[in-house]
């Protein structure tokens, strides 16, 4: 049976290159002279040079979504997109932003929902209007209803009780989970969805993600009131080395682990600081949504029949820490 196997291996191993040789001047060529379009910054395709603009919930300065807009320019590059960003952690100003966007005419939109409910009548409008939209990164369970193509990214709830079942592997009892922007559906969902799979207690932290300081005095005080807490989970990748350091502050043992992976992420798994990480792939999420409204535009398509298309979750470790690290430092990750 294994010389069958390997006979008929080589067989399929000739067809191949044969047929290989016979593309190798169109098909092969094509792709070749794609790849080295994108690399030198010039589109791979010869579509219209439709406008794509992409509104989020993120404040300045955010490192995530820093990697989303990465994404989402080279997918832009790529497709011959002129491709606009904006942004504002406040749903009104966001809704705005999106307003302006649908006035200037754009042939297509990349919204997140984070705060749902402000951006349900400028997401009827953009329809009304004919305009393309696919939400990204949080709203998966709004986004059909508000009349988007699809949505990309991890569900939140799904994502949460992974961390609940990694918690229960880690023998933890009790956890923390910080919440850093009031009113955000998607970190609600995420403390919910640990709190339903964790076998033991855990208690939600509301703190003012943009005053640092207030973080870690709140993650510290909490450590030092509450001996028991054995593991402190935050919702972002930057709030994890303020974790740290107000673990430290507080002479406390508890693990830190974090949804969210970046550069400092990576160096904080590989030290033994955090415990893991749990990743959604934002570099993914603004590359796919640029990508799809092309193809959405080019040839009707849409992907995963208007179901959410996830892009997470990922639990990253200590052992995956040194394969991930060079793609965060060049942003990617």
């Amino acid at each position: 049976m294994a010389r069958v196997r390997t006979w008929v291996s080589i067989a399929l191993t000739a067809v191949m290159g044969a047929s290989l040789a016979a593309c190798s001047s169109t098909g092969g060529k094509r792709a070749e002279d794609a790849r080295k379009a994108q690399a030198e910054g010039r589109a791979a395709v010869g579509t219209p040079r439709w406008t794509f603009a992409m509104v989020t919930h993120s404040g300045d300065g955010d490192t995530f979504w820093d990697i989303v807009k990465s994404g989402a320019k080279q997918a832009a590059v790529k497709d011959n997109i002129n491709f606009l960003y904006a942004n504002n952690d406040e749903g009104k100003e966001q809704a705005q932003l999106v307003q302006s966007y649908i006035d200037k005419g754009v042939d297509g939109l990349v919204v997140s929902l984070a705060k749902p409910d402000a951006m349900k009548d400028v997401m009827a409008k953009a329809a009304k209007k004919g305009i393309p939209v696919i939400t990204v990164n949080s709203g998966s369970a709004e986004s059909k209803e508000f009349g988007a193509l699809t949505h990309i990214g991890q569900d939140e709830t799904i994502a949460g009780e992974a961390v609940g079942e990694e918690l229960n592997d880690r023998g933890r009892k009790k956890a923390v989970c910080v919440l850093h922007e009031q009113g955000n559906v998607g970190h609600e969902q995420r403390c919910a969805g640990v709190k339903k799979t964790f076998d033991g207690k855990i208690e939600n932290l509301y703190v003012e993600g943009t005053n640092m300081p207030d973080v870690q005095s709140n993650i510290g005080a909490k450590l030092q009131s509450d001996k028991a807490v054995d593991s402190v989970v935050t919702l972002g990748a930057p709030f994890a080395a303020t974790a740290v350091k107000a673990k430290k502050d507080a002479g406390s043992k508890a693990e830190i682990d974090t949804f969210d992976l970046n550069a400092n992420v990576a160096a904080g798994l590989k030290a033994g600081d955090l415990g893991f990480a749990v990743d959604q792939q934002p570099y993914l999420q603004g590359y796919e949504a640029i990508d799809l409204l092309w193809l959405y535009r080019y040839n009707a398509d849409v992907l995963g029949g208007g179901r959410p298309v996830l892009t997470g979750p990922q639990i990253i470790t200590k052992a995956d820490a040194d394969e991930l690290e060079e793609y965060t430092k060049r942003g990617t990750r």
